[in-house]
C-alpha cells in the first residue's frame, strides 16, 4: 500500500509562492471543503484563532489527482540554510529524443519559469554526456526574505 502525503514548504509569505507553483506545475488552488466559502471560514469553524487567518491562498493541488498536495506553511523563522529538497520538473521528453530536442524543450521551459519570476542558477551540461538540465531558484516570497525554496531542475539524469 502506498502512503498518501502532502509536501509542506515553510515560507514567510505563501501566496506568491503558491501562485508561482500553480503556474509552473499546472496545479490549481485547492478549493475549501464543501459547505465553506473560503479556507478561513473552514478554519474558523474548527476553532482556529482570527490572528492565524487571512494568509491568502496557500494550498495547491494537481487537478488530475496524480501529484501531491502542496501547502505553503507560514513560519516565523527566516531561512538560514540551504534547502535539502528541490522539485525536478521533467519536460525534456526522455532519452528517446535527441539531446538537441531535449535541450530546446528544457530551455523553453526555463524561459517560461523565468517569466514567472524564477532565476536561472546554472546549466547542467557536460560535453559527451547524454544529459541536459538547468537549476533554477523560485521567486522570493518577499523582498526581506531569501528564496523559500526549491531548486527546479529539468531533464535530470534520473528521468526515464
Amino acid at each position: 500500500m502506498t502512503a498518501k502525503f502532502q509536501l509542506v514548504i515553510d515560507c514567510a509569505d505563501p501566496e506568491p509562492l503558491a501562485r508561482f507553483w500553480v503556474a509552473a506545475l499546472g496545479y490549481q488552488f485547492e478549493p475549501p471543503p464543501d459547505g465553506y466559502d473560503s479556507w478561513d471560514d473552514y478554519w474558523r469553524a474548527v476553532g482556529v484563532s482570527e490572528d492565524e487567518l487571512g494568509l491568502g491562498l496557500d494550498r495547491i493541488v494537481d487537478p488530475a489527482g496524480r501529484g501531491p498536495r502542496i501547502w505553503f506553511q507560514v513560519v516565523p523563522e527566516k531561512k538560514t540554510l540551504k534547502n535539502r529538497l528541490h522539485l525536478d520538473i521533467t519536460v525534456s521528453g526522455g532519452r528517446a529524443d535527441p539531446i538537441q530536442t531535449r535541450r530546446r524543450l528544457v530551455d523553453a521551459e526555463a524561459q517560461r519559469l523565468e517569466a514567472l519570476g524564477a532565476t536561472l542558477v546554472r546549466v547542467l551540461y557536460e560535453d559527451g554526456l547524454d544529459h541536459y538540465g538547468v537549476a533554477m531558484r523560485t521567486p522570493k516570497a518577499t523582498s526581506s526574505t531569501s528564496t523559500e525554496g526549491s531548486l527546479a531542475r529539468r531533464g535530470r539524469r534520473g528521468e526515464p
